[in-house]
């Protein structure tokens, strides 16, 4: 199983961690338990990049909001889910406004968690992909020389060959040879795929 399926489960209640680990590996997935956020964050590498969190919202030491802070600093691309009390509710929607995925009102069922942890590993599963495209499209715009790259910008903000000619001091024969080559470099078999690789650069 890659990362994607990584669920680190957060909670002091010994009992709670080990129910969850025994619904969640029943279900497929794989698990590491932490008794506290910092735990998590002492044991889990730093940014880690897919897989999900299921955590108490009120735990001593750190509480769920300030884990999720400590996860934002730190860069790492993990969904949250929380776990809480019925008097926890407003800090649960507070980490909502502030990213996580959903929250659980305790006492839960297994489909509600499960439901929650699919829909938050199927969220890591597309920030990964966003972020190979990322990667793949910079590596690509790497390749172009600084008059491609003026080339490209110019046709991303939709001027046409004589505008970006004029724009640029060139011929529009020497232009076409240009977008040519951007287009040949960036492997884009058309324009629209051009934007959508430059957009994707920035991304990520």
């Amino acid at each position: 199983m890659t990362v994607l399926s990584l669920i680190h489960v957060i909670d002091d209640d010994e009992a709670v961690r080990d129910s969850l680990q025994f619904l969640l590996e029943e279900a497929g997935y794989r698990v590491r338990l932490h008794g506290s956020a910092l735990a998590f964050l002492d044991e889990a590498p730093a940014s880690v990049a897919g897989g999900c969190v299921i955590s108490d919202v009120r735990m001593p030491g750190m509480d769920g909001l300030e884990l999720q802070a400590a996860l934002a600093r730190r860069g790492d691309c993990l969904q949250l889910i929380f776990m809480t009390g019925h008097g926890d509710v407003p800090l649960a929607v507070r980490a909502l406004k502030a990213g996580a995925i959903d929250f659980l009102e305790k006492p839960f069922g297994e489909e509600a968690i499960l439901a929650a942890v699919e829909s938050a590993l199927s969220r890591a599963r597309q920030q990964h992909d966003r972020a190979g495209a990322a990667l793949l499209a910079r590596e690509r715009l790497a390749t172009l020389t600084p008059r491609e790259r003026e080339v490209l910008e110019a046709l991303v903000a939709g001027n046409p060959n004589k505008t970006i000619a004029f724009d640029l001091g060139l011929s529009p024969r020497t232009v076409e040879v240009h977008r040519a080559r951007v287009m040949e470099k960036m492997q884009a078999r058309s324009l629209s795929e051009l934007v959508r690789l430059s957009l994707a650069a920035t991304q990520g």
